[in-house]
């Protein structure tokens, strides 16, 4: 199987279908009676020079999805931690820093204006992909585990607190990702009035 896979990959490359176009003069050549008594040599002969300079092919570059792509699949991974969050009981204080944190996120994966800005933006996608997917989750089940164990063992610190103060990291974190993401889009005004101001004095 590999072997007629190879085969076919050869019929339908660049050196065959050069080679083939040199055989086919070669042809040309025996028919019009140039080649003489030694055509089968000069259409080989014209095959191989063929192939021999046809370009190499060139593979086709891997396909991964756009900044735009991948912000509709972390929509769709955002839902479903959602979904997760909702059924996990945390403490009031906890609680309100997950709900800002939430509507945060929220507002930047609102497919509109923002969502336009991190589509030219593939490492603020990674950074709101990496909370998402690891820091929350990771956060809240690692409360919920460890909140169980401090049951057992009283007078440690309590997991809570832990559970809040990366929360506060992690809505800091998209909170500095959303002025970044206003800062760009007033830079992208100001070069835009500059423009129509130069565009004004030319006329």
């Amino acid at each position: 199987m590999a072997t007629s896979r190879r085969a076919l990959a050869y019929l339908e490359s660049r050196k065959n279908l050069t080679g083939c176009a040199c055989g086919l003069v070669g042809l040309v050549l025996t028919f019009t009676g140039l080649a003489g008594a030694y055509w089968p040599v000069v259409v080989v002969g014209l095959y191989g020079a063929g192939a021999l300079v046809a370009p190499p092919e060139r593979p086709a570059a891997p396909d991964f999805p756009d900044p735009a792509e991948q912000l509709d699949a972390l929509r769709e991974d955002f839902a479903t931690l959602r979904t997760y969050l909702e059924s996990v009981e945390l403490p009031p204080a906890a609680a309100g820093r997950l709900t800002e944190l939430t509507e945060l996120l929220t507002a930047l994966l609102d497919p509109g204006w923002v969502a336009q800005i991190l589509a030219q933006d593939p490492e603020s996608v990674h950074r709101l992909a990496r909370a998402i997917r690891q820091d929350i989750p990771e956060s809240v089940d690692t409360f919920v585990r460890t909140r169980w164990w401090t049951r057992l063992t009283p007078g440690q610190l309590p997991p809570e607190r832990h559970l809040e103060r990366q929360l506060t990291l992690l809505h800091d974190e998209a909170d500095t990702l959303a002025a970044a993401l206003r800062e760009t889009e007033a830079r992208r005004q100001e070069s835009h009035t500059r423009y129509l101001e130069e565009r004004g004095r030319s006329n």
